[in-house]
């Protein structure tokens, strides 16, 4: 989902990293012609159209990604549960300049929570924080603080650098010039900072710490460790996609499994599906606009094949939504979800006898949850991006649409084929277009393979590498154990980074059961840690007196 326009840093480094302008939006190309037809990049910036406006997702996690979809919660509802404090970090702006913005700072934000810390000697629990507001993964990652009740651990969730309130240059910071310091690199440098001085501060310089992170949050985890394991003992990446974000894999993986998702879930389904997309597809070829937009439900009239492929990224969106969060109880992680979602669809698509309704009703799960809303404003609910699997709305989304035009790779299409929806092509060649045309970057389709190692994880260790085979994602990471200490574990009827969230009754059974191996692995790398400081203390002593 494309996000409010604005444009970024192209490698440049000294005052204009710190200070710049803004330059002009993307142009929009579109199809539907005698057949279907691709364009080359995502759709035009969004109208300004009326409607009532709905939860939207964020990327991967997004955050999510994605996350924080209806915004902070309130302070009223912060103060509660695990003892958790809002705090700021006078963080370093340019971790790798000793100039100009190396010499500045910015307030990072993060939580923490003593509650169940036995100070000085329980382990640190850090949570790598993704592309959203810190206070929603914190409120949706209730295996972290049960863990940390269980073993005495001091837990903290860091915001990542340009989301939520940790804003380098303000409300300034996804403008011109002054996106450039939005890295994967530099927000791990941020980590790698935060922990050493907590440690000091908190008196905990012998406390080991566990990375944890989910989506983009897992992958951090999991980079923290290979990069920093002199900082991390250990990291748990829960549906963490660090092959698909570096360009490894199967383009067309991520809508195929979103398809298998709601095949699973109701015979019929898929195939309701693709006849509703068919038959939109003949109207728009035959000019009955008007017979789509009544149908849909959209707020203002669909006129071109530009409003039929907004429709469509709309549509699409929902699905990936609705398949990322298929929780058995209900959720209001990224939206308001009932328990269930993806079969709570398929059963509204078949009670109607006309696909188009029933498919205006599927996506309204996502988008209409309190069925208050009497109408879909296509262009304000979905906003295209360099994402295809959805950026959100907001400051967050812009953040996010820069870092997949520059780092993360996520170049996934459907095609109608191996998948349920309109053929949408995006390639590395439409990527560079759209990023060119926004953000004035070039990305780097092969530099987290370079700078992260890919699929080649081998000489990396203590890192748990946990899915759900319901989620979509889950395709595009480390799914088989990699060695002894690098351990992929399968969640049987679990979305993404169901793990990471507190018990429920409604739980299955093997999340239960990864939790507990999760938590076994954990505390071992726990006492191996301590282990190996106290052989380095005595071992120094004994040095010492030798001299």
């Amino acid at each position: 989902m494309a996000l409010a326009w604005s444009p970024g840093l192209c490698g440049v480094r000294g005052a204009d990293s710190c200070h710049g302008n803004t330059a002009a939006a993307p142009a929009a190309a579109g199809w539907c012609r005698s057949r279907w037809v691709t364009r080359p990049g995502p759709p035009p910036p969004p109208r300004a159209l009326g409607g009532t406006p709905q939860p939207a997702s964020l990327g991967l996690g997004r955050a999510p990604g994605f996350p924080g979809a209806h915004g902070p919660p309130t302070p009223a509802a912060r103060v509660t549960g695990p003892g958790l404090e809002e705090r700021l970090f006078p963080q370093v702006r340019d971790h790798f300049s000793f100039e100009t913005c190396g010499n500045e700072t910015f307030s990072q934000r993060y939580l923490v929570s003593a509650k169940f810390w036995n100070k000085g000697f329980g382990p640190i629990f850090f949570y790598t924080g993704n592309e959203g507001d810190i206070w929603t993964f914190a409120q949706n990652s209730d295996f972290i603080f049960e863990l940390a009740e269980e073993q005495q651990a001091l837990v903290i969730f860091a915001e990542h650098r340009y989301y939520g309130k940790s804003l380098p240059f303000g409300l300034e910071s996804t403008q011109l010039k002054k996106t450039g310091l939005l890295t994967v690199e530099q927000a791990l440098a941020d980590y790698a900072v935060l922990i050493t001085e907590l440690k000091q501060q908190y008196g905990a310089a012998d406390c080991p710490v566990i990375a944890f992170g989910g989506s983009y949050g897992g992958m951090l985890s999991a980079y923290m460790r290979m990069k920093y394991p002199n900082i991390v003992a250990g990291a748990l990446a829960a549906s963490a996609p660090l092959l698909s974000v570096a360009g490894l894999g199967d383009p067309t993986q991520f809508f195929r499994d979103v398809t298998a998702d709601f095949q699973k879930s109701i015979p019929g389904c898929v195939t309701a599906v693709r006849k509703a997309f068919q038959q939109i597809k003949d109207l728009c070829l035959s000019g009955a606009y008007d017979e789509i937009s009544s149908k849909m439900a959209t707020c203002n009239k669909i006129s071109n094949k530009e409003d039929v492929y907004q429709l469509f990224g709309f549509v699409r969106n929902a699905f990936t939504m609705m398949a990322m969060m298929d929780y058995p109880y209900k959720t209001d992680f990224m939206g308001h979800l009932p328990a269930n979602p993806v079969k709570v669809g398929c059963e509204q698509i078949l009670a109607h006898t006309d696909a188009i309704q029933g498919l205006a009703a599927l996506v309204g799960v996502f988008y209409n949850s309190s069925s208050s809303a009497r109408c879909y404003d296509i262009y304000q609910l979905y906003q295209a991006c360099a994402d295809p699997t959805g950026c959100g709305i907001g400051s967050d989304a812009k953040a996010w649409d820069y870092q997949v035009c520059t780092e993360i790779n996520l170049t996934f299409n459907s095609n109608n084929v191996t998948d349920m929806f309109p053929e949408m092509p995006f390639t590395e060649t439409m990527r560079e277009q759209y990023c060119w045309r926004k953000w004035q970057v070039k990305p780097r389709a092969h530099w987290l393979q370079t700078n992260f190692w890919g699929g080649d994880l081998k000489s990396a260790s203590n890192i748990i590498f946990s899915n759900g085979d319901l989620d979509p994602w889950a395709g595009g990471g480390i799914n088989s154990s990699l060695s002894p200490s690098l351990i992929a574990l399968t969640i049987k009827g679990g979305a993404h980074h169901l793990d990471l969230r507190g018990h429920n009754p409604a739980d299955p059974p093997s999340v239960t059961e990864v939790r507990k191996l999760e938590a076994s692995i954990i505390n071992s790398w726990v006492k191996s840690a301590g282990m190996e400081t106290a052989w380095e203390k005595r071992s120094g002593t004994s040095a010492g007196g030798r001299l």
